[in-house]
């Protein structure tokens, strides 16, 4: 079996010599079928999904193209469209095409960001995008940043830092204050820490969702009371049930008088932060020591792209290097798996890049202000007489029917997703406060104004 293998290596991998025409006809016919899938999207809708669908496992003997062909288009016919117009859950935007282009680069390369001998070009790449984006922001020369696979990972690198470079690695006293609306992703954050979800101090929030600053001013007095040692305070750029921005701010000025890391939860909205778009609260963000920034989740680049940016690289390093006595390094090159939790990682940030060469400043304002510009008519056209409309000043918008009760907001949300997802639009309901609501994000280019009419004609029936 094994000299078979060595014999047909051009058909299990890349031939080193010759045209790889296998390869060619196997990608061309795969992008056929994807994109037989996108076109047929408004026929399919967004959740297609049939619970039958059958996941065939490996079996002794491989299996033939026909075979695996068929159960490509079997799994893409039964999977989540972003494409759809109707597809306004989650902040999930349909994909850009030159960052699939990236993905399909990425994975031919195989290269590692573990370190640069494993990586020589992507490594340059990923530290000069981060560190343009650092300048995007206001951050100074010091800064850089890196990419993880997720917000929760980028959010989660950033509080390690901050920990040790409060020098309280292992006190069980170390807490972290957050908003009250802060993403869920902090508690897995605590506990990977290794510490109690006690530890993890929530600030209640204001009647526009941010963080109320006397509340934080109060907290901090009793943590200092009762002894314990704050490494950070986060504040959030977009929560996800209403998109509130935290007043960073009056929040930095605090965490300089009382010499405390500030990390911005910027997964949401600290794209909005390198473009000209006037967004209430972005204001002083070069003012925090990191920020967590996540492509992914509005301008379509796809799956992941999330990006950690801090003022002074130093941090990361201090926090992660270990010397990596198993790889060589070059002189003025920092090996990329040194400065953050993971070590191997594809060469996600590809696809990054080419979406943004793709699309310029100008292309990326576009896609956000049409995402503001949806939220802004949807909110403007839904019935105030009607509904409790809970948003910020970005793209997501939560509303309820006025005055229903908690028990009777399950029912009457889950009954609304589901006349809904019948009629080709796909709704979240997060549970908010004590109640279900139904939230809708705008950050789907392909919906129009059509579209959001007719959702709203089928809400008020």
């Amino acid at each position: 079996m094994a000299e078979d293998l060595i014999n047909n290596n051009d058909t299990y991998f890349p031939s080193y010599s010759g045209t790889n025409d296998k390869l060619i006809t196997l990608l061309n016919r795969a992008s056929q079928n994807l994109c037989d899938w996108f076109s047929k999207a408004d026929k399919n809708g967004p959740l297609p999904f049939d619970e039958s669908f059958n996941c065939i496992m490996p079996s002794e003997d491989g299996n033939s193209e026909e075979d695996l062909f068929s159960e490509i288009k079997s799994l893409l016919n039964n999977s989540f469209n972003p494409v759809h117009p109707g597809s306004l859950a989650h902040l999930d935007p349909p994909p850009l095409i030159f960052s699939i282009l990236g993905d399909l680069i990425a994975a031919g390369l195989n290269n590692n960001l573990l370190a640069y001998e494993l990586s020589p070009s992507v490594t340059l790449l990923e530290e000069s995008l981060c560190k343009w984006f650092a300048n995007k922001i206001g951050f100074n020369d010091f800064s850089g940043g890196i990419a993880a696979s997720g917000g929760t990972l980028s959010n989660l690198n950033a509080l390690i830092a901050a920990r040790n470079n409060a020098g309280l690695g292992t006190n069980p006293n170390s807490v972290l204050l957050v908003s009250e609306d802060a993403h869920s992703s902090f508690v897995k954050c605590i506990r990977v820490m290794g510490l109690d979800e006690a530890n993890l101090v929530r600030i209640k929030t204001d009647n526009q969702g941010r963080m109320d600053i006397n509340e934080l001013r109060m907290s901090l007095d009793k943590c200092s009371i009762e002894n314990k040692k704050i490494f950070a305070i986060v504040a959030t750029l977009g929560t996800t049930v209403r998109g509130a921005i935290d007043p960073v701010k009056e929040i930095s000025e605090i965490c300089k008088q009382r010499n405390i890391w500030l990390h911005l939860d910027g997964s949401i909205g600290g794209i909005f932060a390198i473009t000209s778009i006037p967004i209430e609260g972005l204001n002083n963000i070069n003012q925090a020591n990191s920020i967590t920034i996540n492509p992914q989740k509005i301008i379509g680049i796809t799956k992941t792209s999330s990006l950690l940016l801090v003022s002074n690289m130093s941090t990361l390093e201090n926090t992660f290097n270990t010397g990596l006595p198993y790889i060589s390094s070059k002189k003025n090159i920092i090996n990329r798996g040194e400065i953050g939790i993971q070590g191997s990682r594809p060469a996600e940030v590809i696809k990054l890049w080419l979406g943004l060469r793709f699309l310029g400043l100008d292309g990326i304002e576009n896609i956000l202000k049409s995402s503001i510009k949806r939220k802004d008519f949807f909110i403007k056209n839904i019935s105030k007489n009607k509904f409790d409309i809970y948003s910020g000043p970005l793209h997501i918008v939560s509303f309820l029917p006025n005055k229903l009760e908690p028990k009777d907001s399950d029912v009457w949300t889950q009954t609304k997703v589901n006349e809904l997802i019948k009629n080709n639009f796909m709704l979240s309901r997060p549970k908010f406060k004590g109640k279900y609501f139904l939230r809708v994000v705008m950050g789907n280019y392909n919906t129009k104004e059509s579209h959001i009419e007719e959702l709203l004609r089928l809400l008020d029936a």
